[in-house]
C-alpha cells in the first residue's frame, strides 16, 4: 500500500470517529436535557466561574444567583442588539424581556456535572473537526471542496458553541434549543458528506435503481427534518405542562402539535418502508436502508414507550439521538444514489 492510500485510509478513518463522536454528544446532550440539567452551569464557557465546577454550595458566594441573573441579562442585551440589527426585533424583544432569565436554580451538584461532561466530550469534538480539517489539507489540491468543507465544519462547531452559550444565558429559550439541534445535524451531514467524497472512487456501480428514488430519499430526509423540529415542539411543551401535571399526566396535556407528531411518525415509517421495496433489487443498498428501516421502526417504539410509560427519562436521549442517526443515514444513502446516476450520466 502506497503512502498516498495510507493517508487517504487515515484520513477516512478519523473522520468516521468523528462523526461518532458528534453523534455521542447529541446522545450526551439529551441526557442534559432529559435530567433537567441545561442550566447546571449558569455560565460559559465555564462553569461557576472555574473550568472545574464546585461539588457543594458551599464553595459558592452568598449572592451567586443575583450575579448570574444579572451577567445572563447583561449577554442577552448584546445578542438581542444582534437580533434587532438583522431585523428579528420580536425575537430581541422576547430575549431581553423573558421573565424566565431571571431566575435562578438552585445549585445541584449532579446537574452540574452533567453539564460539565457534557462540555468536555464537546470540547474533545471540536479538536477531533478540527483534526479532520488538519488531515483533509493533504486534498487541497486533488479534491479541494474536502479540505473547505472540513474548515466550514470545524466553523460551525464554534458557532456551535457560540449557541450554546446563548442556550445557556437565555435560561433554555426554546427556539434557541432547536436552533442548537438543527445546527448540529448540519455539521453531522457537513461531515457525513467529507467521509463520502474521500472513499467515492472506490465505490462500485450501483445497479437497480429506479429514477425516481433520489426523490424518495431526498422526501424522506425532508419530512424527517421536520419530525424532528416537531419534536423540540412538543418537549417544549412538556417542559410547561411539567410545571404542574405530574409525569404520569403529561402526554395527556400536550395539545395539537403532539397529535402532529405521532401521526406523522406512521407516514415516515410508510415512506421508509416503501423505500425499502424500492431497493430490494440492489444488492449494495438494500442492506443500508433495512437498517435504515429498522432504525425507524426502534424510533417509533421509543415515542410510544414516552407516550404510554410517563415518558421515562432514559428513553429521552435516545428516541434524540436515533433521530439524528436516521437523518445522517438518510443523507448517505441520498450521496450513494446521487454519485450512481452521475457515474451513469
Amino acid at each position: 500500500m502506497s503512502l498516498q492510500d495510507t493517508k487517504a485510509r487515515l484520513f477516512r478513518r478519523f473522520s468516521a470517529v468523528t462523526i461518532i463522536a458528534v453523534y455521542l454528544l447529541i446522545a450526551v446532550g439529551g441526557i442534559v436535557r432529559s435530567t433537567g440539567s441545561g442550566m447546571g452551569c449558569p455560565d460559559w464557557p465555564k462553569c461557576f466561574g472555574s473550568w472545574v465546577p464546585p461539588t457543594s454550595v458551599d464553595e459558592l458566594p452568598a449572592d451567586y444567583k443575583e450575579d448570574y441573573v444579572r451577567q445572563r441579562v447583561e449577554k442577552n442585551k448584546k445578542f438581542s442588539k444582534y437580533l434587532t440589527a438583522l431585523g428579528f426585533d420580536d425575537l430581541a424583544y422576547q430575549v431581553e424581556n423573558d421573565p424566565s432569565i431571571l431566575e435562578e436554580e438552585d445549585f445541584n451538584a449532579v446537574k452540574t456535572w452533567v453539564e460539565y461532561v457534557n462540555r468536555l466530550i464537546g470540547a474533545v469534538i471540536g479538536l477531533l473537526i478540527f483534526g479532520t480539517f488538519v488531515l483533509s489539507i493533504r486534498y487541497w489540491k486533488k479534491d479541494r471542496p474536502i479540505t473547505v468543507l472540513s474548515f466550514v465544519a470545524f466553523v460551525l462547531v464554534g458557532f456551535q458553541g457560540w449557541i450554546g452559550s446563548i442556550v445557556v444565558s437565555t435560561n433554555l429559550l426554546q427556539w434557541m434549543i432547536t436552533i442548537h439541534m438543527l445546527l448540529a445535524i448540519v455539521i453531522v451531514c457537513l461531515l457525513i458528506y467529507v467521509y463520502f467524497r474521500s472513499k467515492r472512487e472506490g465505490l462500485s456501480q450501483l445497479t437497480g435503481l429506479s429514477g425516481k428514488l433520489k426523490w424518495l430519499v431526498i422526501a424522506c430526509l425532508l419530512f424527517t427534518v421536520i419530525q424532528v423540529v416537531l419534536g423540540t415542539q412538543v418537549r417544549e411543551g412538556i417542559d410547561m405542562v411539567a410545571t404542574y401535571a405530574a409525569r404520569s399526566e403529561w402526554i395527556s396535556n400536550l395539545g395539537l402539535t403532539f397529535l402532529i407528531h405521532r401521526s406523522y411518525s406512521l407516514l415516515l415509517l410508510a415512506l421508509h418502508v416503501y423505500m425499502f421495496y424500492m431497493l430490494l433489487r440492489s444488492v449494495e443498498l438494500k442492506s443500508i436502508t433495512k437498517w435504515l428501516l429498522i432504525i425507524v421502526a426502534v424510533e417509533i417504539l421509543s415515542g410510544a414507550i414516552m407516550a404510554y410509560f410517563g415518558v421515562p427519562a432514559f428513553i429521552q436521549p435516545i428516541h434524540l439521538l436515533l433521530g439524528t442517526v436516521i437523518v445522517g443515514v438518510q443523507y448517505y444513502l441520498l450521496l450513494l444514489i446521487n454519485h450512481k446516476q452521475k457515474s451513469i450520466a
